[in-house]
C-alpha cells in the first residue's frame, strides 16, 4: 500500500504543537472496505473495538506511528488533524436533540471514529455525558443554544479542556487524556471554528508571573454545563481550589472548565484574563469538513469553538465524539458494575 502523506513533526506548521495527516484516496478506500465488514452499529464495544483495530492496523506504517506516538509520548503534537477519511455514502438527517439518530443505516462514521480512538487508548461512556453513550453526537440545540456546552451555537465556546464532575473535588482526575471529533456534516456557511491552544505556547505568552499564579490553588472550576443541567438542577458545582496549571515547565498539563471559572483573589482574576487572551492569540484554527478528524489531547492544551449559525432543520453541523483513556484503573472507583460505563 503507497506511504499516506503523513506531515513528519518536523515539519508542521508549529512543531511543537499541531501534526497533520492527508491520507490518499487508496488507503482511505481500503479503511472504508475493513469497515464495511462490520454492518452494524457496535453492539458488543469489545469486540467492535478489536475489529476496528483489525482495519486501522492497515494503515501504513509511517502514519499509524504517528498516531501512536501522538497518544503515547509527552513531547509529541496535543492536536492532530486528519484528513480524507471514510465517509458515510448517505447521511440522514442531523439529529435536532442531541440523541443518536435513529435514521442513521450506515455506521461507517462510528467505525472511523473509534478506530482512531483506540490507537490512543479506551473510549469511555460516563453516565453524566450524553447517558453514558460511547459515541457522542453534537449537534446544535435550539434550547442550549447560549449555552457553554456542546449543544450551543449562538455563543462562542469558551477555552476549556474536557473535564467530569468528581466527588473528591478534582474534576481533572477522571476526565479524558483525550477527545476525537469526526465530522459528519460542516455548518450550512461552512463558518463554524474548531481552535486549539497549546499549553506550552500559553505558558510562553502569559510569562513567569502569571504563571507562578496559575500554579496555585486559586481557582474552582464549575461542573460541566451537563451535570450542572442535568443532575445539580442548574445550580454551580464547584471544585475545590485548584491550579489551572501543572506539572512540569517543559511537559505543562492545562485544565479550565467552559461552564465557568471562579477566581480566589484579585491576580488569580488577571492569570485568568492574561491566560484567556493568550489562549486567542495562539490557537490555531480547524474549520471540520466530513471527512475530517480532529484529535485532542485534553491534557495538554485547551479547546473552543466560534459561533456559528444553527437552523434545526436536519441540515445542521454534525460531529460525532469520543472520550478516551490511556486506561481506565485510575477511574475503576467510578465503574458501573457489570458494565463498560463510568460514574
Amino acid at each position: 500500500m503507497p506511504g499516506a502523506h503523513a506531515t513528519p513533526v518536523s515539519e508542521c506548521e508549529n512543531t511543537s504543537v499541531v501534526g497533520h495527516i492527508l491520507l490518499p484516496d487508496d488507503v482511505r478506500d481500503t479503511l472504508a472496505d475493513g469497515l464495511a465488514e462490520l454492518a452494524g452499529p457496535p453492539g458488543d464495544i469489545d469486540l467492535a473495538m478489536t475489529h476496528y483495530h483489525q482495519v486501522f492496523a492497515r494503515l501504513p506504517l509511517a502514519t499509524l506511528q504517528q498516531i501512536l506516538d501522538f497518544g503515547r509520548h509527552n513531547d509529541t503534537p496535543g492536536a492532530l488533524y486528519i484528513r480524507n477519511l471514510p465517509q458515510d455514502a448517505q447521511l440522514p438527517p442531523t439529529p435536532w436533540d442531541g440523541l443518536p439518530s435513529r435514521h442513521k443505516s450506515t455506521f461507517v462514521s462510528e467505525g472511523t471514529l473509534l478506530g482512531l480512538s483506540g490507537l490512543l487508548g479506551e473510549p469511555v461512556g460516563f453516565l453524566t455525558e450524553k447517558n453514558g453513550q460511547v459515541v457522542h453526537d453534537i449537534v446544535p440545540v435550539k434550547e442550549g443554544a447560549t449555552t457553554q456546552t456542546n449543544q450551543g451555537s449562538a455563543v462562542f465556546l469558551n477555552f476549556h479542556n474536557d473535564i467530569v464532575h468528581d466527588r473528591t473535588g478534582y474534576y481533572d482526575i477522571a476526565n479524558p487524556d483525550f477527545l476525537v471529533l469526526n465530522c459528519l456534516r460542516a455548518d450550512r456557511a461552512q463558518a463554524a471554528t474548531t481552535f486549539y491552544a497549546d499549553a506550552r505556547d500559553i505558558c510562553r505568552m502569559v510569562g513567569p508571573d502569571a504563571i507562578r499564579v496559575l500554579r496555585s490553588p486559586l481557582f474552582r472550576m464549575n461542573a460541566p454545563g451537563s451535570y450542572v443541567r442535568e443532575v445539580a438542577g442548574d445550580a454551580d458545582v464547584l471544585s475545590d481550589p485548584v491550579p489551572m496549571i501543572k506539572g512540569p515547565a517543559g511537559f505543562p498539563e492545562i485544565s479550565s472548565a467552559a461552564n465557568g471559572v471562579h477566581t480566589l483573589s484579585p491576580v488569580a482574576e488577571t492569570a485568568l484574563a492574561l491566560l484567556q487572551t493568550a489562549c486567542r492569540a495562539v490557537a490555531h484554527e480547524f474549520k471540520l469538513r466530513p471527512g475530517h478528524a480532529l484529535l485532542i489531547n485534553n491534557r495538554k492544551g485547551l479547546h473552543a469553538r466560534s459561533r456559528f449559525v444553527g437552523h434545526y432543520d436536519g441540515q445542521d453541523r454534525w460531529l460525532q465524539r469520543t472520550y478516551v483513556r490511556r486506561s481506565q484503573w485510575q477511574i475503576r472507583y467510578r465503574a458501573v458494575p457489570g458494565t463498560r460505563r463510568i460514574h
